[in-house]
């Protein structure tokens, strides 16, 4: 008699949500529906719930939501529209506060307890070193069987450029490996751009809206046929904050205007560097233009030839996928941040501002090769879900009576015990000290954010205790 494989849980917390057009809300999204879609797995997101007065900052265009239940269906909506009809999953939310220092929102109290422990298998965090900085409350690896962190933020590269920048990196990163060092099993980071941390293992897991692989496979019947593909020179499009790449791209059109004499291109993004940016942008000889931002899947953008992206803060950067996958030349830097699109012929980088220079004008003189079958896949949910199961090690497992030997080398931190009783005696002392509000604050925790406030119980329709 053959018994049935027990479905596991996958439960994927991340620090953003919809309507945010973030990397963060975005990709976890993805993730979820795409593990659903794979059969294999019952799947749940977990994403942070604002109350209206964080929503106004956060959420675009004034968009504002009074129960959670409506930006569940305002999310379900948007990614149906882009994927077509998909496997259910779950969608909770757990109660968070937005840091207008950081820039970004901050779990309120213990996340943890939004899954239910008899659904406990396998978390994802989604930014765990985030999610983690100020977590009080269960473990994270004891309430979990495997504990899997994504790592999508260099944050070192921003905080290296703010006042003392170094001396606060040097500080952050040792918190960053400690905090994922006590509470994840292992960690995927996209790219060698950001640090290494305990456990990990570099895999780019992640893909693009499948709406950029159809515009990329028109273009290429377009050139196939010997028709012109793409009207439009070049462009860049990214938030309009100096660390997203403006700062270089100016530097270089400014430094070699005469080479570069010609060269027609638009940027297109919002933030709080916009003016600074359309000011230094006018101030060049160049026909440089810049527009609001918008989605980068607007049609705007399908006859540009050629994407320029000097960016090196991203771990890896989604618009250069997107760009590749709509069949565009890329124009980036040799940069870790990039290693995984050097497969792609389209994709040229360069090392020196005088390659920046060389490959520019080559890329306005040419066509984009078409791309191949294989290349697109690679580009693809489907291909990221595949690389993200096989490198989190969460395949199914077969029925009782069938395994093989259980492999010691995933759960087992080390044969040592002392090391496994020193990580424990470590995430104790996180509790305690994460656990005092005068220590949070002091390291950056918005005040009274130990536990949710009586507001944001009722909207999650939470009772205060729980």
């Amino acid at each position: 008699m053959s018994m049935a494989r027990k479905q596991q849980h996958v439960a994927i917390f991340t620090t953003a949500s919809l309507p945010w057009m973030t990397g963060t809300a975005v990709n976890p999204l993805f993730r979820a529906a795409y593990l659903a879609k794979a059969g294999d797995w019952e799947v749940t997101l977990v994403v942070p719930w604002l109350s209206k007065g964080d929503q106004e900052l956060v959420y675009p265009n004034k968009m504002k939501f009074s129960l959670p239940a409506e930006q569940e269906s305002y999310v379900r909506r948007w990614l149906e529209e882009r994927t077509g009809p998909l496997p259910k999953f779950d969608i909770k939310f757990y109660p968070g506060k937005f840091s207008t220092e950081k820039r970004s929102i901050l779990p309120v109290g213990d996340i943890s307890q939004t899954i239910s422990d008899d659904k406990a298998d396998i978390a994802v965090l989604e930014e765990p070193e985030h999610l983690t900085w100020y977590h009080h409350g269960r473990r994270w690896k004891s309430k979990f069987q495997k504990v899997i962190g994504v790592v999508h933020t260099n944050y070192l590269e921003y905080v290296k450029r703010e006042k003392n920048g170094y001396i606060s990196a040097f500080i952050l990163k040792h918190i960053n490996s400690w905090v994922t060092d006590i509470y994840c099993h292992k960690v995927i980071i996209l790219s060698a751009a950001t640090q290494d941390v305990p456990r990990s293992v570099i895999c780019n897991v992640h893909g693009v809206n499948p709406k950029f692989i159809e515009i990329g496979k028109l273009k290429r019947q377009q050139l196939c046929q010997r028709e012109q593909a793409f009207f439009k020179g070049a462009y860049y499009i990214g938030k309009m904050v100096w660390s997203k790449g403006y700062t270089e791209l100016l530097h270089l059109l400014h430094k070699h205007q005469m080479e570069l004499s010609g060269l027609k291109m638009e940027l297109y993004g919002s933030g709080e560097d916009a003016d600074e940016v359309k000011a230094s942008a006018e101030r060049l000889s160049l026909d440089i233009r810049v527009y609001p931002g918008r989605d980068h899947g607007d049609s705007i953008f399908h006859d540009y030839k050629v994407f320029i992206n000097p960016s090196t803060t991203d771990v890896v950067c989604t618009t250069t996928a997107e760009a590749l996958a709509m069949g565009k030349i890329v124009i980036c830097a040799n940069h870790p941040s990039n290693e995984f699109f050097k497969r792609f012929p389209n994709c040229h980088m360069y090392s020196t501002e005088k390659e920046f220079v060389r490959l520019t004008m080559k890329a306005l003189g040419e066509e984009p090769i078409p791309l191949s079958d294989d290349l697109r896949h690679e580009l693809s949910w489907e291909a990221a879900t595949e690389r993200f199961v096989r490198v989190a090690d969460i395949a199914p497992t077969m029925p009782v009576g069938q395994q093989p030997p259980a492999s010691p080398h995933f759960m087992r931190i080390s044969p040592d015990e002392l090391q496994k009783n020193m990580e424990e005696a470590s995430a104790f002392f996180h509790n305690t000290i994460s656990g005092i509000e005068t220590a949070r604050c002091v390291f950056g925790a918005i005040p009274n954010t130990l536990q949710p406030d009586e507001q944001q119980c009722k909207e999650l329709g939470w009772n205060l205790q729980g």
